[in-house]
């Protein structure tokens, strides 16, 4: 396991449609393992292999003390509520714009071991699980704002101070306590 640099805005890796999982073995388990520590060393709410250069169909998340993972997820909203809130991305560090996004929603997919998963997730559940399948496909959160919103946001985000460094946004190292004993 390990905390991996996580792309930035700019970085073609976002924009491009991440593969199905095909292999369900120690690489891929690995790959979840450096998502799940990454997310938590950066603070997430979730985290898509695409977002620390991984071009596979796998995402993790963490909301309301629940931690978890899914393999090439399928996703359905469930009825037709949506909600508009406050949503970001740790490879737009630093800003956050409403973002509409279906209120309830199923996921389908399979676990690190090749288990069917079936996951129900509302309110910050189903925005983390929404968000992260969009990164899947090449989607970032900014794409899914109005056009007025939006024109807004990339015109500040041109000045972002980490504009331009696409390769990666460096995690803070984990601070390690050595035992007296």
């Amino acid at each position: 396991m390990s905390v991996t640099p996580i792309r930035l805005l700019g970085d073609p890796v976002l924009r491009t449609p991440a593969a199905p999982v095909v292999d369900f073995d120690a690489e891929l388990r690995g790959l979840v393992a450096d998502l799940t520590e990454t997310m938590h060393a950066a603070g997430g709410a979730g985290l898509a292999a695409p977002q620390i250069g991984v071009g596979l169909r796998v995402f993790t998340w963490y909301v309301d003390g629940e931690v978890g993972h899914l393999v090439n997820p399928d996703v359905r909203a469930v009825g037709e509520e949506t909600e508009e809130g406050p949503e970001g991305c740790l490879s737009i560090p630093g800003y956050r714009w409403d973002c509409r996004r279906h209120l309830h929603v199923v996921a389908s997919g399979w676990n690190m071991h090749g288990d069917p998963v079936q996951v129900e997730g509302s309110e910050l559940l189903a925005r983390a699980i929404q968000h992260e399948t969009d990164h899947l496909d090449g989607v970032l959160f900014v794409d899914r704002l109005d056009a007025e919103a939006r024109a807004a946001a990339l015109a500040l985000l041109e000045d972002a101070e980490w504009a331009g460094m696409a390769e990666y946004l460096p995690v803070p190292v984990p601070l390690v306590k050595v035992s007296p004993h």
